[in-house]
């Protein structure tokens, strides 16, 4: 009778095949049972935000908090593609776990008569939730296109045995039918067998979806819930199954607290079960949309006693609920690269896009090498990729922070031909890959600035800041798509609240809109109201503080007559201090800025001379600021605040009192000789004897290019630069008309405030020198492709360099 049963009901569970003989060696194995569980407490997320400016090598990126993911969110709204950002294009990404917000609590001694555990789980009042976006009349969103995120599915019959094929519903029942099966329910009671109880449950989940509401409310069904528990011990593994695959059918809300029950219960039977059982349970999970941090460490732990054996549709569909679970342990990492490596030749495309989206998702840092690999197989399939994968192989490099030519030279041509096709989420991805890489492609730009209006209706207030964000990072100016901008601003107008649960989506979209000088002010307005302020400072997963202070230096300078909200005085001064006690442990310290502050003050005639500062705070980077007066001659920098910021070693002058600048002639002087020396000894690394003394050059190692070609060692001599060494006075002499003080501001640039391989100042350093020239500077840049390499050279190539670039533009 039993088999016959099984046999009638095994079409539904398409993990049967694969597990009868595995069923059959679990009967024999002796069923662990313990009287009681202890309740397991989740850990709490822990969200290492870090400034993304004034990073490491000078890597001045300013990447906006809504990069950073918040808490999981446990609604079943929330889909494979619906994931938070949460990597950083940096090269060392901020890893942070997941929060489990579920405490697990089982008791093993369940009576009909008395079950105070049940009474708590279906009688009591209704949880405290997380504040929804419903509370702030959230306007709902239009479908977008479709995306199958579990298409890999389909590459191979293998993934069958541990995966639920959510395309392949049960063959629906009536209503009509559902009735005499809740009234067996109510006959049978306390005589229901494990049996009876997993057959009604899975018959009835077999229901119409439009008719899955009557079933959930009706009192029956509840009681029928309250016996599942009862007997959740007797079931046998495949009954245990079978009963969560009905409760993914019955579309189960994650929360419910029996459900809790049933993965302690799970957690407690995971060392019986095989590997393809474990993946199936964790699939469940996944389609149910309830976060399971304690079964999947089982399933991680047992990975490594299955590693002989697992092939590519276990490994990859690991790699899926490792990404689902936003979490791959450490001591599983090697594996997994080991792995991945030896199968990569035989992945189809689809299975690549899942491998990258998991590998993203879970924030596995791998090899460089294995990383390149994987792109590699990536581009040999691109043309065979779904839009989805393709987005999955951008996100994976964007979080790897890897720069691949072929795959990005791919999506010149790929994007383009498929943006016409494609949903918001997957260009939002698309732009946002390009601006973390730094990669500049107006094809691709274009493809999405003329695809994007017409799916405003599709926007999330998410995707429209975030595209607004990569836009305006990458200089991407109004004029090239007259629409673009306007239609995402209107859709932030139309999503204003949202911003009451995402406040940091509204500053990330006005961030990216300032880069290109673009200050919606109904908006701004809104971002700092002090009601905003408030709410965005005690937003707790994410540290706002810098993000508005940056807003809010960009609106005085570039809205003079700007008379809405500004920020208090107290914190601008608070978020100053902060930003340049960071900048002292971290940007001041690099070699490339102490020398070209060194050899300024050599140069021009001592410490008070130069002052290394934040000129422009909220920009969160540092300039080398010198002052000349009307006939080119340096005058003091503010010597008092400079010299209360250093310490008592940096404050003594290395040159005499006595010598001042009648004495000195502006530091060195550039005679014949030294210039005769200069071009005559390109190659010495020998300190040459100009007027004044110089110190010897400190040598350092130069780190390759872009091209990956060390930089020229040599100083080029144009005959800009030798009109400006030999004629100092005649550039002076320029300057006599000029009555005011001549601000300069001198900055050592980087290959990251730049486009890849391009002139193109990034969003924040192109507002940066914008906003300099507002406050009355003029900004000369000490060009990383120049100065690194002088970095090498002599003490006096590199005066006569910082001569020629203070003086030839005056």
């Amino acid at each position: 009778m039993a088999a016959c049963v099984l046999c009638r009901r095994l079409p539904r569970l398409r993990y049967l095949p694969g597990l009868r003989k595995e069923f059959t060696k679990a009967q024999h194995m002796c069923l662990k049972q313990g009287d009681e569980t202890d309740d397991q407490e989740g850990q709490k997320g822990v969200l290492q935000h870090q400034d993304a400016s004034l990073q490491g090598e000078y890597r001045l990126y300013y990447n906006p908090s809504s990069y950073h993911h918040s808490v999981w969110n446990s609604s079943r709204c929330q889909t494979d593609n619906d994931e938070d950002e949460q990597c950083l294009p940096t090269l060392a990404p901020s890893f942070w776990q997941q929060s489990n917000r579920y405490s697990v609590s089982c008791s093993r001694h369940l009576s009909s008569s008395k079950n105070t555990l049940l009474d708590l789980a279906f009688n009591k009042g209704p949880e405290p939730e997380m504040p929804s976006v419903s509370q702030y009349h959230r306007k709902p969103i239009l479908p977008d296109v479709e995306v199958d995120t579990r298409a890999f599915h389909k590459c191979r019959p293998g993934y069958a045995s541990m995966t639920l094929d959510l395309t392949q519903r049960p063959r629906p029942i009536e209503w009509e039918e559902a009735l005499p099966l809740l009234q067996k329910v109510a006959v049978l009671k306390g005589s229901m067998k494990p049996s009876d109880v997993s057959q009604f449950l899975v018959e009835l989940s077999r229901l119409h979806p439009d008719k899955m509401s009557l079933v959930k409310t009706d009192q029956r069904f509840i009681m029928l819930l309250r016996y599942s528990v009862e007997h959740i011990r007797l079931f046998t593994q495949l009954q245990l199954l079978e009963v969560l695959q009905s409760f993914v059918w019955l579309d189960m809300p994650s929360a419910h607290t029996v459900l809790g029950l049933y993965e302690s219960e799970l957690c407690c039977r995971a060392n019986q079960m095989s590997l393809h059982q474990l993946l199936l349970v964790a699939d469940l999970w996944r389609c149910i949309g309830r976060q399971v941090p304690q079964f999947l460490q089982h399933l991680y732990d047992s990975v490594h006693l299955y590693q002989g054996v697992m092939g590519v549709p276990e490994l990859v569909q690991l790699l899926y609920i490792m990404g689902e679970g936003r979490q791959c342990p450490k001591d599983l990492i090697h594996l997994v690269e080991q792995l991945l490596v030896r199968n990569l030749h035989i992945l189809y495309p689809e299975e690549v896009g899942a491998v990258c989206l998991g590998l993203f998702k879970s924030q596995t840092s791998i090899s460089q090498r294995a990383v390149t690999h994987i792109v590699d197989k990536a581009h040999s399939l691109v043309e065979d990729m779904s839009d989805f994968a393709m987005v999955n192989v951008l996100k994976f490099l964007r979080f790897s922070y890897l720069y691949h030519s072929a795959w990005l030279e791919a999506m010149a041509r790929e994007v383009p031909q498929r943006a016409h096709r494609m949903g918001v989420k997957g260009l939002m991805h698309v732009a946002l890959a390009c601006s973390a890489l730094h990669y500049r492609n107006d094809n691709i730009l274009m493809a999405i600035a003329e695809r994007v209006p017409s799916l405003v209706p599709h926007c999330r207030s998410k995707d429209s800041c975030k595209l607004l964000w990569a836009f305006g990072t990458l200089g991407f100016l109004p004029v090239q798509s007259p629409s673009y901008y306007p239609s995402l601003i209107e859709a932030l107008r139309q999503r204003k609240a949202e911003f009451q649960r995402y406040p940091e989506h509204l500053l990330t979209g006005l961030l990216g809109l300032a880069f290109i000088s673009q200050f919606p002010e109904d908006l701004i307005a809104l971002a700092l109201s002090p009601e905003f302020v408030n709410l965005a400072l005690k937003y707790t997963p994410l540290e706002l503080r810098k993000d508005l202070f940056t807003l809010d230096g960009a609106v005085a300078l570039e809205l003079p007559q700007w008379t809405g909200p500004r920020l208090s005085c107290e914190l601008r001064e608070e978020v100053a201090e902060m930003l340049w006690k960071f900048a002292q442990s971290d940007v001041c310290q690099k070699p490339e800025v102490q020398e070209a502050e060194s050899a300024l003050q050599d140069l021009l005639g001592g410490e008070t001379f130069v002052c290394k500062r934040m000129i422009l705070p909220h920009t969160r980077s540092i300039d080398l600021e010198v002052h000349l007066d009307s006939t080119g001659q340096p005058i003091p920098v503010n010597p008092e605040s400079h010299t209360a910021r250093s310490s008592p070693e940096s404050t003594s002058s290395k040159f005499p009192s006595h010598q001042g600048w009648g004495r000195m002639n502006i530091g060195v002087t550039i005679t014949e000789e030294l210039l005769a020396q200069i071009i005559n000894t390109k190659n010495t690394t020998e300190p040459l004897t100009p007027s004044s003394t110089v110190k010897p050059a400190s040598l350092h190692r130069v780190e390759p290019d872009e091209g990956g070609r060390l930089f020229d060692p040599g100083l080029e001599l144009t005959s800009d630069l030798t009109e400006a060494l030999t004629k100092p006075s005649s550039l002076g002499s320029d300057l006599q008309d000029s009555k005011d003080t001549v601000k300069l501001a001198l900055q050592v640039s980087s290959r990251n405030h730049y486009c890849y391989q391009s002139q193109q100042l990034l969003g924040l350093h192109a507002m940066k020198r914008r906003q300099l020239k507002l406050s009355g500077y003029r900004v000369v840049e000490i060009s990383h492709q120049e100065w690194f390499p002088m970095l090498r050279r002599s003490r006096a190539e590199k005066l006569a360099y910082l001569h020629c670039k203070i003086y030839s533009k005056l």
